[in-house]
């Protein structure tokens, strides 16, 4: 494993965070806040112009790839700034499913609009009254001939009221084990029989849930084998179980330093020990990140490292935001919305947001469950 990868990539970092500072404007990260929607079209662009859309790709004119390495600084500068590119990374995942098993006609007209940051996609997994079972999905999809018929609901659809497609699990074989007659459709969102309504969270995040009755897919926006959505799914499931949660417990421990040293408190023994233990905790999950990124760049695949990565910074985030809460006191309950609100309400919102972070990309259960059957070899429970 690569533990110079700060050395290495010093240069990368400061190259990211002038970017940001350009770019990620207060109007921009105040209107983020509060539609609750982590998407901004003239940032992606932005992104775009410099090849930072699709790590290890060459770029649509013969750019060089950026390396994982580099990939994984972006990623946590742009976590760590809460920067408005949710849409792209579900885009990025879906567009990684479509090089490994999609068509050279689906390629060609999903991964060019992709990395000019043109093109987006959310994702419609998880279906209401099925919670984390992704196998257990409703909605179906029969033959018609070169078309499908979609009917059924998606639910936490982040983005999709601002996404031009959805990656859609269907089942379309209901008379075998339900992992085997699953198909993965692109799904066009602007058209007739597709229904979008809001969902807010906790956090103040939008998502959504979807309605589709009676839609119309072409069978060339298929993505892969008919009853072998399993497997394009799984490429895409890998990529989220190793998803980087580090840089949301970076964000909370930088604002709370920060108010302990203006606030004269930073020499007290209790502010010391509890910084102290979570920037111990911090270290941790950024180590296994780091061993995640160092793997995929090994040509290894981190079947359990990316779900013990992503299980310890997730449930640590939410530890930490419970106890540094605690440690400021009352003021940390001040939001954004309030000009008093400490540190710009980034502890307040953290208080909230890190409540999802055990759920996105697959529950704690989820991953735990992986981590037992891969690293351990015990039997599914």
């Amino acid at each position: 494993m690569n533990f110079d990868l700060e050395i290495e990539t010093g240069t990368f970092r400061d190259e990211v965070r002038a970017f940001l500072s350009e770019v990620l404007t207060p109007d921009v990260a105040d209107r983020v806040y509060r539609t609750g929607v982590s998407h901004d079209d003239e940032f992606v662009r932005r992104m775009a112009e410099r090849g930072w859309l699709g790590p290890s790709w060459e770029g649509i004119d013969g750019a060089p790839p950026l390396d994982l390495y580099r990939y994984s600084v972006l990623e946590d500068e742009l976590n760590r700034t809460e920067a408005p590119f949710y849409l792209m990374s579900t885009t990025e995942m879906v567009a990684n499913v479509i090089r490994a098993v999609g068509t050279d006609e689906l390629k060609d007209a999903v991964l060019p609009g992709f990395l000019r940051g043109e093109l987006t996609i959310a994702l419609g997994m998880t279906e209401p009254e099925v919670g984390s079972d992704v196998a257990g999905v409703r909605t179906r999809a029969r033959r018609d001939g070169d078309r499908w018929i979609v009917d059924g609901q998606k639910m936490f659809t982040t983005n999709a009221h601002v996404a031009d497609y959805v990656f859609l699990l269907t089942r379309t074989n209901p008379d075998v084990p339900k992992h085997k007659g699953l198909t993965m459709f692109l799904v066009a969102l602007e058209q007739p029989g597709v229904e979008v309504q809001a969902v807010y969270t906790l956090s103040g995040e939008r998502t959504n849930i979807v309605f589709l009755n009676d839609v119309v897919v072409e069978d060339r926006w298929r993505i892969g084998e008919v009853d072998g959505g399993w497997s394009a799914l799984m490429i895409s499931l890998q990529d989220e179980h190793s998803a980087p949660f580090g840089a949301h417990l970076a964000r909370l421990v930088d604002a709370v330093e920060a108010w302990a040293d203006a606030s004269g408190r930073i020499d007290e023994p209790d502010v010391e020990a509890r910084l102290g233990r979570w920037a111990t905790e911090l270290e941790v999950a950024q180590l296994l990140e780091q061993r995640v990124t160092w793997m995929l760049a090994d040509d290894q695949v981190p079947v359990a490292e990316g779900p013990m990565s992503k299980l310890f910074s997730t449930e640590a985030a939410v530890k930490a935001a419970e106890d540094l809460t605690e440690l400021v006191g009352p003021d940390a309950l001040r939001s954004r919305l309030d000009p008093t609100a400490l540190e710009d309400g980034h502890i307040e919102h953290a208080l909230r947001f890190s409540l999802g972070l055990t759920i996105y990309a697959g529950t704690s259960e989820i991953q735990r469950n992986i981590i037992a059957q891969q690293a351990c070899g015990l039997p599914r429970s």
